[in-house]
């Protein structure tokens, strides 16, 4: 940050609807600075990396990528992926490359239910549901170590080796940020998540440094769950959670569980962060890149403008932050939706009825 408040912000809307929902994600911050009385302003860099990108470059950001972005604050990314590359080459030539470059080792992923949603949970109805996936990002099953080989074999020959990695430094930073983060919450409860049943090496690894660092906090409730019983704890028991913390995998699937459950993928806000801000962290939507309703307007930001309140907490702007949360909460409140969530609205429509709710 200058004095003058400028906060330097990349922006990569990457593929299909993040271009979208990147532009309202933006114009919300835009007109958020623009009333601030002149406090607070966003500078604002935006890179065309991507799968179009690819095709003209054959990577999908350029060698130099991490370097560029090295002196920003933070990063606002929209969605990666397309039909013409393929899945694992989009994900660690962009994303993966940026989070395991930057050591954004701590991925949060509130479950948030907004009025006016409808959930399929019927215990959404008349029950308070709130609750938060912290994610490991660094290393566990997307670690990327392991290895394709044998293809001289012949047709049916080849072995493929994908192996996760958890290491006690990993692991206890993980499960220590989420402790810190349970004693900000009304209720001050950690539920780890792990298959240690079945995965005998890292995941008791993983359980025995639960152990040791829950011992630092006595005044949070702890548990231990595996993760086919915590998913089915989502559904039946949510009112029981409050922070889950778990690996790079299960936190994946289980977040993508809760955004489901809260009404809509499109509603999940996430941040990537680097704590130590060594790096710049990086902000965006739990959503993919949807192809099929990429170019229609009618993508939901909400994800996007709900990771760019996390950028503002992050960037030290947190009534603002907080002020931004509440314009979301009544503009789905009023009715003002897009059609994943069973409205009518226009991302436009969306857009503009945050800015109205500031």
């Amino acid at each position: 940050m200058t004095s003058q408040r400028r906060f330097r912000i990349a922006a990569i809307p990457a593929d299909g609807v993040g271009a979208e929902v990147v532009a309202a994600g933006r114009t919300v911050l835009d007109a958020l600075a623009a009333a601030s009385g002149g406090a607070f302003a966003f500078d604002w860099t935006e890179f065309p990396w991507g799968s179009d990108y690819y095709a003209e470059h054959g990577v999908m950001m350029p060698d130099d990528g991490l370097a560029t972005l090295q002196d920003f604050e933070a990063i606002y990314f929209g969605a990666v992926g397309w039909p013409t590359v393929p899945d694992h080459i989009s994900l660690w030539g962009l994303r993966l490359r940026i989070c395991q470059g930057f050591d954004q080792w701590a991925n949060v992923r509130p479950v948030h239910f907004l009025p006016g949603v409808v959930s399929p949970l019927r215990k959404a109805d008349d029950t308070e549901l709130d609750w938060v996936v912290v994610r490991e990002n660094s290393e566990g099953e997307y670690a990327g170590l392991g290895g394709r080989n044998l293809s001289a074999r012949g047709a049916g020959g080849e072995v493929a080796v994908q192996s996760a990695l958890f290491t006690e430094v990993g692991c206890e930073r993980i499960i220590r940020f989420a402790f810190e983060l349970a004693r900000t919450r009304a209720r001050k409860k950690v539920s780890s998540v792990t298959k240690s049943n079945a995965q005998q090496y890292g995941m008791v690894l993983w359980d025995d440094t639960f152990r040791r660092v829950a011992s630092d906090y006595p005044d949070v409730e702890t548990e231990s769950v595996l993760v086919d019983a915590m998913s089915a704890k989502f559904v039946l028991h949510p009112e029981d959670l409050s922070v889950v913390v778990a690996s790079n995998l299960n936190a994946d699937i289980l977040s993508d569980l809760g955004s489901a459950l809260a009404g809509s993928l499109g509603l999940a806000a996430s941040a990537n962060l680097n704590p130590e801000r060594r790096y710049p962290s990086m902000f965006e939507p739990v959503h993919g890149s949807a192809p099929d309703i990429a170019g229609r307007g009618v993508c939901n930001p909400i994800g996007a403008v709900g990771s760019a309140a996390f950028m503002l907490d992050h960037l030290g702007l947190h009534d603002e932050a907080a002020r931004l949360g509440k314009a979301i909460e009544a503009t789905t409140g009023a009715g003002v939706m897009t059609p994943d969530v069973g409205g009518t609205a226009t991302t436009a429509d969306v857009t503009q009825a945050i800015i109205d709710h500031l």
